[in-house]
């Protein structure tokens, strides 16, 4: 496994001070929240991106993904939501990241199978894929797994776990693993209060089932990107994110398949 840490977590502080904190802490990658509060995003001229690129290089670290706001399977017409995606897919490409963060935003997996299958050629070209995260209509793994399954594109496609979510849900760990499994690209790692109660809280200090989704997850021998989405921006309340990577650094050694 290797560590990213999302800018989610660091709201107004910039990609400077970003690439600062990961690359203090031991992460190998940050994962790019696409916004302008992040000095990432769509609107970047072709020198800028270039500047991100080199920035995050020249510190050690990998672009791992970028996290975008597309819905993939929000109701209305397909235009808008494929063009968004192609210009997320092509700004990943100069980035040097290998995915792009989608959300479902709706519940029919055809809507979101014939986007994906729209973009899957120029994201073959682009050498990235989409990444779709188990969230809001789709949190579940079983709900991700019917989509990506019905896009029949894994070439270009891929499973986000976000731990948080699918148990929040119902859906227990062993059965999320089993159902994205054939599509995992990625995991993001967080703790919360409940599943009622979503306040982010250090890594082992709350209820979500992280001791067993890592065991899953090295059983399993998933040696891809993890990534820290601390959700400050969400809860300007909580400990800066430096107070919580140590624990994520130290979740990732337990799980990692070197520790098996």
């Amino acid at each position: 496994m290797r560590l990213a840490l999302s800018t989610l977590g660091m709201p107004g502080e910039g990609l400077d001070r970003a690439i600062e904190v990961a690359a203090g802490h031991g992460c190998h990658g940050l994962e790019l929240r696409l916004h302008p509060d992040t000095g990432v995003h769509r609107g970047l001229g072709r020198d800028e991106r270039r500047s991100v690129r080199a920035r995050v290089a020249d510190a050690g670290l990998e672009v791992a993904a970028l996290a975008g706001y597309v819905g993939v399977c929000e109701p209305g017409p397909d235009e808008p939501v494929v063009d968004a995606l192609l210009a997320d897919l092509a700004l990943a490409a100069q980035l040097g990241a290998p995915g792009v963060r989608v959300f479902p935003r709706g519940d029919d997996p055809a809507v979101g199978a014939r986007r994906l299958r729209a973009v899957s050629a120029p994201a073959a070209e682009l050498g990235v894929r989409v990444l779709v995260e188990t969230h809001d209509r789709m949190a579940t793994g079983a709900a991700v797994a019917s989509l990506l399954g019905a896009a029949g594109v894994p070439e270009t496609t891929g499973a986000l776990w976000d731990l948080l979510h699918p148990w929040r849900n119902g859906e227990p760990p062993a059965a999320t693993l089993a159902a994205l499994r054939p599509w995992l690209a990625y995991v993001q790692i967080k703790d919360a209060v409940s599943a009622g109660d979503s306040t982010p809280v250090p890594m082992g200090a709350g209820s979500v089932p992280l001791e067993e989704c890592g065991t899953l997850l090295r059983e399993a021998g998933y040696d891809g990107w993890v990534s820290l989405e601390w959700e400050r921006t969400w809860y300007p309340g909580v400990a800066p994110v430096e107070e919580i990577l140590p624990g994520a650094a130290a979740w990732v050694r337990r799980y990692g398949r070197e520790s098996a």
